[in-house]
């Protein structure tokens, strides 16, 4: 029996996706330049993005630099 969704955590929230994403899909499209991906504690490079999948019980941060103090 195949699966049409997997069960990944991104961010810390556990989300079902549909098989095939990929951590380019996570990316919010106005986030694209200036943000960092880690799939399970690894730095994914950005020139792989589009070609790492996402699997079952998968870990992704996704995190952007913001201004403060």
């Amino acid at each position: 029996m195949t699966t049409d969704t997997v069960t990944a955590h991104v961010n810390g929230e556990a989300r079902a996706l549909p098989s095939g994403t990929t951590v380019a899909d996570l990316v919010p499209a106005e986030w694209k330049q200036g943000v960092a991906v880690a799939r399970n504690d690894e730095i994914v490079p950005r020139a792989t993005w589009a070609t790492t999948p996402v699997a079952d019980g998968d870990a992704i941060e996704i995190v952007r630099p913001v201004q403060g103090g």
